[in-house]
């Protein structure tokens, strides 16, 4: 059973935004493997408390994706 596991920064996406992306990871995965796989594959988004991971030893909150991805629209 394939399994698709995706992390972030927790606060930063929405419910519609995390059940978007499960149904487009989902949508790869078959369109790689077979149709046949669809009822088997599984798809999870695990929050990381806001601040406890980081990118080359900075802290990452979510306020500080929210700016990075409004600078970069």
């Amino acid at each position: 059973m394939p399994l698709g596991q995706i992390r972030g920064a927790g606060g930063y996406f929405s419910l519609k935004q995390k059940q978007e992306i499960i149904r487009k990871v989902m949508d790869t995965v078959v369109s790689v493997e077979c149709k046949g796989l669809r009822p088997v594959t599984w798809s999870t988004i695990e929050d990381v408390e806001s601040g406890a991971w980081g990118v080359a030893g900075q802290p990452i909150t979510d306020d500080d994706l929210r700016q990075m991805a409004s600078q970069n629209k």
